[in-house]
Parts: C-alpha cells; sequence; structure tokens
C-alpha cells in the first residue's frame, strides 16, 4: 500500500504567526515527509480563503522540491478551470526538469469558491464543461502531441491523475488515467460500485492500467479522545464557514471550547469529527484497514490539519508507521 501525505497550507492564529509562515511549514512537512518514507508529498490550490495560504501549486512544489531529494511532489491538485492547459503544462515541465523523476500533477474541476474570487478567475456560472478536453489537451502537451511543444523539453514523464468529483470518475477511466477520489465521492451510498465501474470501464492509454488513490483526513494520538480533540480545529473551521462564508484559520481547541456552541453547530461537529480518521494507533489501522477493503484503494493520500504543530507532526510520524 502507497502512502502518500497531502498538506493545505492551512494558516493558524496567533500573535506571532503570519499567513506565510503556512508556506515555510508546508515545506519543513514536506522534509519530514522525506524522511517517514512517504512515497508522495502533495500540495493544493485554494484562492481567496483566509484558511489557506497556497494559492499557486506550483511555485510551491519547486520550494518543496528544493528542500528534499527523493520524495514524488505534486499537486493535489491544479483547477484546471482556472488555468490554460499550456500554461499548467510549461509549469510542471519546468518542476519536472528542476526535480527530475519526482514530479506528478494531479488536477481538479472546482473553481472559486465565492462569487468575488470567480469573478476575478474570470470564471462565471454560465460557462460551458470542458474539463475532460482540457485534461486531454493537457495530457498531450505534455506527451508532446500537442500543437506546440512545451519547454523544456526531453525532460522525462510528468504522471497525470484526476480529482474525482461529480464525473471525475468517469473522466478518468475514458483516458485511462489514475483517479484520486475522497470527501463527498466515499459518502455516497454508492461508492464501492462507483469506484468498481472505475476499474471495469478503465479505457488503457499507452500502456496505462487503473489506479485509485483514497484520500482522507487521518489523525493518531495517545487515545481516540485526544485524536478526535486534534481533529476539531479544522472540522470547527468548517462548521463556522456554513454560517459565515468564510474558512478561517486554524484556531487553538481551547479557544474553541470556549466559544458559544447552540445545538446545531453540535451536530455539526460530531459528524464532521466522525468522518475523520482519528484515534489511537489501533483504531486507525482498523479503520483504514476497512477503507481499503471497501473501496479496493492501490494508495492512500492522508491529509490532517490542527493548531498544534507539534502534534500534527507526531501523527504523520504515527501513520507512516502504520503502514511501514
Amino acid at each position: 500500500m502507497r502512502l502518500s501525505l497531502l498538506d493545505r497550507s492551512r494558516t493558524r492564529t496567533g500573535p506571532d504567526v503570519s499567513e506565510g509562515d503556512a508556506l515555510g511549514h508546508s515545506v519543513e512537512r514536506g522534509v519530514a515527509a522525506e524522511r517517514l518514507g512517504y512515497g508522495r508529498f502533495w500540495v493544493a490550490e485554494h484562492h481567496g480563503v483566509p484558511g489557506v495560504a497556497s494559492g499557486a501549486p506550483a511555485v510551491l512544489l519547486a520550494a518543496v522540491g528544493a528542500a528534499t531529494s527523493t520524495i514524488r511532489i505534486g499537486s493535489g491538485g491544479v483547477m484546471l478551470p482556472n488555468h490554460q492547459p499550456f500554461v499548467v503544462a510549461e509549469q510542471f515541465r519546468m518542476l519536472a526538469a528542476l526535480h527530475p523523476g519526482r514530479v506528478d500533477l494531479g488536477v481538479g474541476r472546482s473553481v472559486g469558491f465565492t462569487a468575488p474570487v470567480r469573478k476575478v478567475l474570470r470564471r462565471g456560472t454560465e460557462e460551458p464543461d470542458t474539463f475532460a478536453e482540457d485534461v486531454v489537451e493537457l495530457r498531450d502537451l505534455l506527451e508532446d502531441a500537442g500543437a506546440v511543444t512545451v519547454r523544456p523539453a526531453g525532460v522525462g514523464p510528468v504522471p497525470v491523475s484526476v480529482l474525482a468529483t461529480g464525473r471525475g470518475l468517469e473522466v478518468a477511466a475514458r483516458l485511462g488515467l489514475p483517479v484520486v477520489a475522497g470527501g463527498p465521492v466515499l459518502a455516497e451510498p454508492d461508492a464501492g460500485e462507483r469506484l468498481a465501474a472505475y476499474r471495469r470501464s478503465f479505457v488503457p492509454h499507452r500502456g496505462s492500467t487503473s489506479h485509485l488513490t483514497v484520500s482522507l483526513d487521518v489523525l493518531v494520538a495517545d487515545t481516540d479522545a485526544e485524536a478526535r480533540e486534534l481533529a476539531l480545529p479544522e472540522v470547527w473551521a468548517m462548521v463556522r464557514s456554513r454560517r459565515t462564508g468564510v474558512f478561517g484559520p486554524l484556531e487553538p481547541v481551547a479557544d474553541i471550547r470556549a466559544q458559544d456552541w447552540d445545538a446545531q453547530d453540535t451536530a455539526r461537529v460530531e459528524r464532521g469529527l466522525d468522518a475523520v480518521v482519528a484515534g489511537n494507533a489501533r483504531t486507525v489501522r482498523r479503520r483504514l484497514d476497512e477503507l481499503v477493503e471497501r473501496t479496493g484503494a492501490d494508495e492512500l493520500l492522508v491529509s490532517g490539519s490542527t493548531h498544534d504543530r507539534d502534534a500534527l507532526a507526531a501523527s504523520d510520524a504515527e501513520v507512516a508507521a502504520l503502514l511501514r
């Protein structure tokens, strides 16, 4: 079972903490992931979100790649509707030239979360869905089968994966590409059948084979209760965003517990915590084994966020040890 780590460059509250610190922490986490034996380290793309510092995966990956030497680095993912395929191909060809044999490109179809962000990204709500066509164009460019040669040339392949939301599973199968499934896809009642259909309908491209990566939040602590507390800051940020429309920085657990919660907040927090694979080592290993059995995953892409960076580093180490 291949194990990879996704970092979202989460910002944190605190008197001496800047949003730029979140990017430095992402680089530090990538260095630690390499030392711990993770196969890949992926970073995300979000725009205009106070709780996330990274809006440019290629730039952040250049920094992570310069600080590491063996771990594969990639995007989870580049949101293709926000970019021209040719520009994305250039960025990741440059990364592949700087860090040979180590670069992966995960692409998704999400656009800006809010109307002002969509406006500055030049994305209207009525624009046609060209995601599948854009993925094909991007892949052709990276395989030197496009109308223009992407420079630098001759740097080796850049594998492309599709982040599955909505029709993503079908697009990946039809194009013969690996797929990353998580969140809402796994929560659907027919998730098992949809994942199996991806494999059944997979059309190989240049000898490719199906590859399913399951993405999920994982946190390990000494006890199940302590691990759920570690998961609280991320869950609380999501719960508050449903009221305010703003996905904010991670807050300390004590500060969150000191706030007034109504019944709806409490119910949403409990549901959110239940969705995280959080617990002691034995609990987490059992739940991961069950997930792999249910999905047939080839790879796990784990993520986890909490305000306490030392506790997060300890959790990353425990997860790596569990699946080593």
